[in-house]
């Protein structure tokens, strides 16, 4: 006598349906939807309580059964569209009839504010701008003046030196030459 095969009944939900498989083991249900992904270890997929879905799989086991997520229509191999309720109407605004009165008398504009002291500051400060610019130039000129005084200071220096040390040249060898010793 065979022993009968004990069932149970997982439950997942793939894409916008509700699935059921009566299978021996997870691995079972996992063929029979067809995936390699362990729905089990992801949350996805657990074994079913539901007992209208435990009855539609238990009478097609190893088969798949599909419905409509949140309907209450019952498991089946192609499961239908779920019913869809019809929008609510409608209603279209009750047009308001607006009494239109006098026109609202226009206020005269304010005048522009004086703009004389804003004018002035303004004008001080390109003039002290200007001034700065001016003695920048000024000490530039100095600079390239002083620049130009110090290189000829050192060429001067520079050609006296050099006039010195021939002279103290000079004079060693002659004193050496008369006898001296230095």
């Amino acid at each position: 006598m065979a022993k009968a095969v004990r069932l149970k009944v997982y439950a997942a939900q793939f894409g916008f349906h509700d699935s059921v498989v009566a299978a021996r083991s997870q691995a079972a249900a996992l063929a029979a939807w067809g995936t390699r992904q362990n729905l089990f270890a992801e949350g996805r997929a657990k074994v079913s309580d539901d007992p209208d879905a435990i009855a539609a799989a238990l009478a097609h086991p190893e088969v798949p059964l599909r419905r409509a997520i949140g309907s209450k229509d019952p498991f089946s191999l192609e499961p239908g569209l779920p019913d869809v309720p019809n929008p609510p109407r409608r209603r279209t605004p009750a047009l308001k009839v607006v009494e239109t009165g006098p026109a609202p008398l226009s206020t005269p504009k304010a005048p522009p504010p004086d703009r004389s002291a804003l004018t002035a500051a303004e004008k001080a400060l390109t003039a002290i701008n200007a001034r700065r610019l001016d003695e920048e130039a000024t000490l530039a000129e100095r600079r390239a003046a002083l620049d130009a005084e110090e290189a000829a200071s050192r060429q001067r220096w520079l050609a006296d030196r050099k006039a010195a040390e021939a002279a103290l040249e000079k004079a060693r060898r002659t004193y050496r030459a008369a006898g001296g010793e230095a």
